[in-house]
């Protein structure tokens, strides 16, 4: 559910005109829904039952500072993969102790940051990533808290390019390697094992492949609990997924009240890090039509500000911000980037002239966090609706930021 809809013909976020924010703010842009955002992340926090449960939502989906800072109100902690993400979420006031660091490549630099911001734990990938997070701990005479990511060989995923599961896959390790690492973590004296963890993967429409992961969870524990090893925490990562263009969707608590039967009588708290069903449905890009040409209408709007649909082929519902009884078309959606593959939508039913306003949906996960300076163009501006008020939470960036970091001098 989001709190974008029609009144009167005219399409509103909450109780805000689309209309009023384009005049406003400009096109393209970038509008995310308040209510939306709380009322998604409520759906996973409010779902615990028989576990203690904490949700970090995944800052690579959606990481404008005041989006966080609602977010933290709203009861969430985050999954980082980077130290520049670590800086977001701690300028938006995060809690260190609800903050997990994942990726397979950290940095000296950002585990270093991440120790003395005393986050709650590093998700750890590999071998040669533990032994630099313990000899970084050890330089700073400090004791690191430690996940080991075991990969469940799940092949699960709406794309190639977001299956995180498999052995084929980069990310994490085989459960043999897993038990190798929690033995290297026990015989260190600056490394702390806290949790155990995994990700199968993102858009995932089914429970299968969470319930397949979490039972092999269950089973390394269960080994664990041999060895007298005690975790604080499970982190079963996120990948649930939304529904773009009329898919059947998992409910947060249909997967919570999985993982709780599976992990039924377990003391560790539940950790998921859920990002895209939290964000995605709570934004929308205002882009308005330039031209339209045979079958194509060309907005304002490229896949430099919107890159989902030329890099996955991904699928996004267009709206025409004010309706009309005319008759619909089979028309594209392109932008002015010099590039065949610059569209943002293909073959859809829609009404469109020249110099309408249309507002593409479920952008609110991977959209602005994946735009881009390509053809040297600003990138949008943000803006939070908030019930009937609106307010920009990024400006639209002008011709000198382009340049502001370039050197300028002359030959």
């Amino acid at each position: 559910m989001d709190h974008f809809h029609y009144k009167k013909g005219e399409l509103f976020a909450e109780e805000v005109s689309l209309n009023d924010v384009a005049k406003e703010y400009g096109t393209p842009s970038y509008v995310y829904s308040k209510a939306t955002l709380e009322r998604h992340a409520k759906a996973y926090i409010d779902s615990f039952d028989l576990m203690d449960g904490l949700v970090c939502f995944s800052v690579k989906a959606l990481s404008n500072i005041t989006i966080l800072k609602t977010l933290k109100n709203a009861g969430c902690g985050f999954d980082i993969v980077s130290g520049g993400e670590l800086h977001r979420a701690i300028v938006a006031g995060a809690d260190p102790r609800k903050i997990i660091f994942s990726g397979v490549g950290k940095s000296k630099a950002e585990m270093e940051a991440g120790i003395n911001n005393d986050i709650l734990s590093f998700n750890i990938e590999s071998g040669p990533e533990l032994d630099r997070l313990a000899n970084v701990a050890e330089g700073l005479n400090k004791i690191a808290p430690v996940a080991i990511r075991f990969n469940p060989n799940v092949d699960a995923g709406a794309h190639e390019f977001t299956k995180t599961g498999r052995k084929s896959d980069k990310f994490g390790v085989s459960v043999e390697s897993a038990k190798i690492l929690i033995k290297k973590c026990s015989e260190s004296d600056n490394l702390k094992l806290v949790g155990l963890t995994c990700h199968i993967g993102s858009q995932i429409m089914e429970l299968q492949g969470f319930q397949d992961a979490a039972k092999q969870a269950l089973d390394l524990l269960i080994e664990l609990d041999k060895l007298n090893v005690v975790l604080d925490f499970i982190d079963m990562g996120g990948g649930l997924g939304v529904n773009y263009i009329g898919e059947d969707t998992v409910q947060p608590f249909q997967l919570i009240k999985s993982y709780e039967e599976i992990f039924s009588g377990r003391k560790e708290r539940l950790i998921l890090e859920p990002g895209r069903s939290i964000s995605a449905n709570a934004g929308i890009m205002l882009t308005r039509v330039e031209y339209k040409k045979d079958n194509f209408l060309i907005a304002d709007a490229a896949m430099n500000d919107l890159l989902r649909p030329a890099l996955y082929q991904a699928h996004h519902d267009v709206w025409p911000v004010m309706k009309t009884d005319n008759p619909k078309e089979k028309l594209n959606i392109v932008g002015p980037i010099c590039e065949t593959g610059d569209f943002l939508a293909k073959d859809i039913n829609i009404v469109a002239s020249q110099n309408d306003l249309l507002a593409v949906k479920t952008v609110g996960a991977y959209g602005f966090v994946m735009s881009s300076n390509y053809n040297s163009r600003p990138r949008a501006a943000e803006i939070l609706v908030d019930k009937d008020k609106h307010a920009l939470i990024r400006k639209r960036e002008d011709y000198a930021e382009l340049i502001a970091l370039e050197d300028k001098e002359d030959d």
